[in-house]
């Protein structure tokens, strides 16, 4: 259990800070390894940019945020903060490390071993199962279903030895899902932007229904925030539906860019797939003209006969 925490006022929104030592742990190690290999990738022929350390320098500021602030602390006690933490780790926080094209700076920095080993690894059976759209958007959508409809929801907020481990895990599997439906990066095999627009229709009919369930059903571990003895704020059911509604409107909210960058790489890949066609069907044109008969008459085809009446 988290530290104990007075109301959530204005001042304990400033003023509240917890350490969390496993995410804290992660956060810097992540952030050494990827500031080292920015300054090594610049020798690359395409080097990451500022706008890709950019967004991974937000991806952690926001990752601090949800675990060390007051959203952290209060995680513990309200309903609706910890569906706002759950938010941030699984869906803003990956959104931003996945723009921040993280493989391929890792890449660009490793030697010309380390990138065949890298390319290898990313051309495996396992990785292209791992990486699949299907694969990742199904972890995405059974994620919360299971968190917050068993007892690990209970058991993550009662023991740190769980609660530590399933942080982590939120940040892990929403970055794959970002890494194979953005495909920034290299991915073990390129699929039409069309379906990760067909996928997310589905998501979010499914996060719609999530909301509901957890909006209209029976209170979720009831008797951990019976314990709490909260004597401020919404009681529980009041508590839930708040975080019933930061799930549901405020996921879709939060999707919205996700949304534009998947319609943006659509217009773009039928852009270059229209290129391609066009210059087949050049291609094609250019090879029958070559092969097919030269048009006139007969001796017009007749080198001598040509140049006979030309000069005449």
């Amino acid at each position: 259990m988290g530290v104990s925490s007075g109301p959530l006022t204005w001042a304990a929104v400033v003023q509240t800070w917890h350490l969390d030592a496993v995410s804290t742990t992660v956060i810097v190690l992540l952030a050494s390894a990827y500031a080292w290999c920015y300054r090594h990738n610049r020798e690359a022929e395409q080097p990451a940019g500022p706008a890709q350390a950019g967004c991974f320098a937000v991806g952690m500021v926001l990752w601090v945020l949800a675990t060390t602030s007051v959203i952290g602390t209060y995680a513990y006690v309200l309903f609706w903060m910890r569906a706002l933490q759950v938010l941030l780790l699984l869906y803003v926080v990956p959104f931003f490390l996945a723009q921040a094209t993280p493989v391929t700076v890792v890449r660009s920095a490793l030697g010309p071993a380390g990138r065949d080993r890298l390319d290898r690894l990313l051309a495996s059976r396992p990785a292209r199962v791992l990486a699949h759209p299907l694969t990742t958007s199904v972890a995405m959508l059974a994620t919360p279903w299971l968190l917050y409809l068993t007892p690990w929801y209970t058991a993550a907020l009662d023991s740190e030895w769980i609660g530590a481990p399933t942080r982590i895990l939120l940040v892990v599997i929403g970055f794959g899902y970002f890494y194979a439906r953005l495909q920034a990066d290299p991915v073990p095999r390129r699929y039409s932007q069309l379906i990760s627009l067909l996928i997310t229709v589905a998501e979010t009919l499914g996060d719609g229904l999530l909301g509901l369930v957890i909006w209209q059903g029976s209170l979720i571990a009831e008797a951990y925030y019976s314990g709490l003895h909260r004597s401020w704020g919404p009681d529980q059911r009041l508590d839930q539906t708040i975080g019933a509604g930061v799930l549901w409107i405020l996921g879709d909210v939060v999707g919205l860019p996700f949304v534009l960058l998947l319609m943006r790489a659509l217009s773009r890949d039928e852009k270059a797939h229209a290129v391609q066609v066009d210059a087949e069907l050049d291609t094609a044109e250019a090879a029958e003209n070559e092969g097919a008969a030269p048009s006139g008459l007969w001796w017009e085809n007749d080198p001598q006969l040509r140049d006979r009446f030309r000069r005449g």
